[in-house]
C-alpha cells in the first residue's frame, strides 16, 4: 500500500493522536497542525492526502483554513471533525470547501469514512 499523508488540525492533542492511531497504517505519514494558519502553510508545503480540520482550531478557525485551502488547492479532500452537530456549521464547512463533516464521537469511524466519502 502507498504511502498516504494525512494533515490532522486540532488545538487539541489527545484528539490529534486518537485520529492517527485510528488511521494508523505501516506507510502513513501524519503532519500535526494546532491552528489553522499552520494547516493552510503545510497544506501548500506538503500536499497531503487529506486532512482532518477542527473548526475551532485557533486563528482562523477550521473553515476559514478550508476555504484558504480550497481556494489555491481545489482538488483538497478536508473531513471536518467537530464536537458540534450543528446543520449551520455544516453548510458552511460545505460551503468552504470541506467533502465531508464528522462528529468526534463519531471518531472510530475515520477510516472507512475516508474512503467512503472520498473517491479518489
Amino acid at each position: 500500500m502507498p504511502e498516504m499523508v494525512f494533515l490532522i488540525a486540532d488545538d487539541n492533542r489527545a484528539v490529534r493522536k486518537m485520529a492517527q492511531t485510528i488511521l494508523t497504517a505501516s506507510q502513513n505519514t501524519f503532519i500535526e497542525c494546532t491552528n489553522g494558519n499552520e494547516a493552510v502553510e503545510k497544506y501548500a508545503r506538503y500536499r497531503p492526502y487529506r486532512v482532518i480540520m477542527d473548526i475551532e482550531t485557533g486563528f482562523p478557525d477550521g473553515i476559514a483554513a478550508s476555504r484558504k485551502i480550497t481556494r489555491s488547492f481545489p482538488d483538497a479532500k478536508i473531513l471536518i471533525l467537530t464536537r458540534y452537530n450543528d446543520p449551520h456549521l455544516k453548510k458552511a464547512a460545505v460551503e468552504a470547501g470541506a467533502k465531508a463533516f464528522l462528529l468526534k464521537e463519531e471518531m472510530t469511524r475515520l477510516t472507512g469514512f475516508f474512503e467512503k466519502k472520498f473517491k479518489t
